[in-house]
């Protein structure tokens, strides 16, 4: 029998066309889309090696013991109630620090705010500083850029990046923006290709900024700001010295707005804690925002993060643990696939820097196994179901232009199944090679 609710549901004409304007228009993650796709044959008995994600599995990443000891206890002392819309004082003061150590950057307090990860102050950003029609600027691919455009009103410029830009825009390329751009977006290392940005490049664009932010000021004209996601920074996998914006160009601070997190540095991607550096003006608003919609990170979280973030030494003995766990699993993925590519077989790979993505690149055209390889997504259908590999094509972050690139993603995965996936792949390709 069916309950009250349930015939109502079914009685009622409801559909898409009941619903926003905006809400019709949305895309859904693509990401998430492929990765419904790999659960689904994994479902159904199927061995794959899943490289899509840009997650962590906690059996191959563990979350720092220190601050996983944290949380439980300040759930004990009782850090259950709503935490300051900003931020809880002890963890933003305890940014404040670890920037200063970490990057030589000096901030004042009221430059931080802290929200629920990286992504709700990324859609902040968007929103209290792009009107509707205003331009946004970022590379593609990038990640979920085009969709923060599409939810703020703004009017997208995707710039087309390069393998040999690093996959990063060039200051020619963002220079010819500035006129009418509102916010250029980037993000370094870069989600999906893993790359970090040339540091004369990115002082290039910071200094085009800053130059045409001094012509819209005598012209009495609002100014264009800089978003830099640097969620990634620290786990590159070679111990450089930070590159940001605010170092390399002083004078581009005050239009700056540093986007990072505890998500990926670590392996805490569900604990959403993330916050944002900026000109007290502009942090002032992105609270109100998030405020608004209590997109606050949890507060046992944020007392934690902040025990962690003051501890130097737990910092960087979990800093190096990651990049050894990074490190081994990429290299044995780029190794495999350079080892293709010398027995003949098209493929190439970009070697790693860190993060927890390779960029690699398949052969489009022909047909392997029957199938007619014309675009990404045909490659990616036949790198799952004919050899258990699950990727991501660069088409899922906004990518129009089909040329083989693919994401792949280790957060998940062992070295072993990693191993077992090149093989899988080989004997595909090895076989369409034979023919």
């Amino acid at each position: 029998m069916r309950t009250p609710s349930e015939l109502a549901l079914n009685a009622a004409a409801v559909d898409d066309a009941s619903l926003s304007t905006l809400a019709r228009g949305m895309v859904g993650s693509e990401v998430l889309r492929i990765a419904a796709e790999v659960r689904a044959a994994i479902a159904a008995g199927r061995e794959v090696c899943n490289l899509t994600v840009g997650d962590f599995d906690p059996r191959e990443f563990p979350l720092p013991r220190k601050l996983a000891d944290g949380i439980r206890a300040a759930l004990e002392a009782g850090h259950t109630n709503y935490p300051p819309s900003n931020g809880v004082p002890e963890l933003r003061k305890a940014i404040i620090e670890f920037y200063r150590r970490e990057m030589s950057l000096d901030y004042p307090l009221e430059s931080v705010t802290v929200a629920g990860g990286a992504r709700p102050l990324i859609y902040a950003t968007y929103r209290a500083l792009v009107d509707p029609g205003e331009a946004v600027v970022f590379p593609v691919p990038s990640w979920n850029n085009n969709h923060y455009a599409y939810l703020t009103g703004a009017r997208a410029i995707p710039l087309e990046v390069r393998r040999e830009d690093r996959f990063h825009p060039t200051v020619e390329q963002v220079a010819a923006t500035l006129p009418e751009a509102r916010l250029v977006a980037l993000c370094s290392p870069l989600n999906p290709t893993g790359s970090g940005i040339d540091p004369n490049v990115l002082a290039g664009i910071c200094r085009a900024i800053v130059d045409e932010n001094r012509r819209r000021e005598g012209a009495g004209k609002r100014p264009v700001f800089l978003m830099y996601d640097q969620v990634y920074w620290a786990t590159t996998l070679e111990r450089q010295p930070v590159v940001t914006p605010p170092a390399l160009v002083p004078e581009v601070a005050p239009w700056t707005v540093l986007i990072d997190a505890i998500s990926k540095s670590l392996a805490a991607t569900g604990l959403r804690v993330g916050w944002a550096l900026a000109h007290p003006a502009v942090t002032a608003r992105l609270s109100d925002l998030l405020g608004h919609v209590g997109a606050w990170a949890p507060k046992p979280e944020q007392v934690a993060t902040a025990e962690f973030l003051s501890d130097e030494h737990a910092f960087e003995e979990f800093r190096g643990q990651m990049a050894e766990r990074l490190r081994v699993r990429l290299q044995a993925l780029h190794a495999g696939l350079v080892r293709m590519r010398a027995r003949g077989i098209p493929v190439e790979a970009v070697a790693p820097e860190g993060t927890l993505y390779l960029s690699a690149r398949f052969p489009l055209g022909g047909t392997v196994r029957g199938r007619a390889l014309r675009t990404n997504d045909d490659v990616r259908k036949l790198l799952l179901d004919a050899a258990g590999v699950a990727v991501v094509p660069f088409q899922a972050f906004a990518l129009a232009r089909e040329d083989g690139w693919f994401r792949l993603s280790i957060g998940a995965v062992s070295v072993a199944a990693i191993e077992q996936g090149l093989a899988r792949l080989e004997s595909m390709f090895a076989e369409a090679v034979r023919r």
